[in-house]
């Protein structure tokens, strides 16, 4: 009779748990737990409600980790934002690494903006090719006159 509690609790405690997380931790319990608690209310013994806990558990796992994984794999996907690299910007508020402010509008878009070199100051109406992204930043190099866009 105590085994029923035992299971039911599992169940419970796993299903609240992976409630609260943000990611599937303890979901594959769950099944595990619930099988192990009809066995118990039929009667079995405890080495079987052990042992199909421990089996549907698994299976659980293996079922769903493969899931788990392509779905953090899709929200980890880059976003639009690497679709400006290359492009030309025109920049907005003068660029000063020393100061650590500037501005520059890329496709529609206004993005703070720091130059590859240092010490360089890129006034505000010259155009700028980016180079990468950094966090909320975008790194970008002046455009030499009659460079091809």
């Amino acid at each position: 009779m105590v085994m029923q509690y035992v299971w039911l609790g599992v169940t419970i405690l796993a299903a609240v748990a992976e409630a609260a997380a943000p990611a599937l931790v303890s979901i594959w319990f769950v099944p595990g737990g619930l099988a192990a608690l009809i066995v118990s209310l039929l009667g079995g013994p405890i080495w079987l409600q052990i042992l199909l806990f421990l089996v549907v558990s698994t299976l659980a796992l293996l079922v769903t980790r493969p899931l788990a994984k392509r779905i953090q794999k899709e929200k980890a996907e880059s976003t639009n934002a690497d679709m400006v690299l290359g492009c030309t910007a025109l920049v907005t508020e003068d660029i000063s690494n020393l100061l650590g402010i500037g501005r520059v509008a890329v496709r529609g878009n206004s993005w703070a903006a720091r130059s590859v070199e240092d010490s360089t100051v890129i006034s505000k109406g010259e155009t700028v090719r980016v180079e990468r992204i950094e966090g909320v930043k975008l790194i970008v190099r002046p455009e030499k006159e009659g460079e091809a866009v």
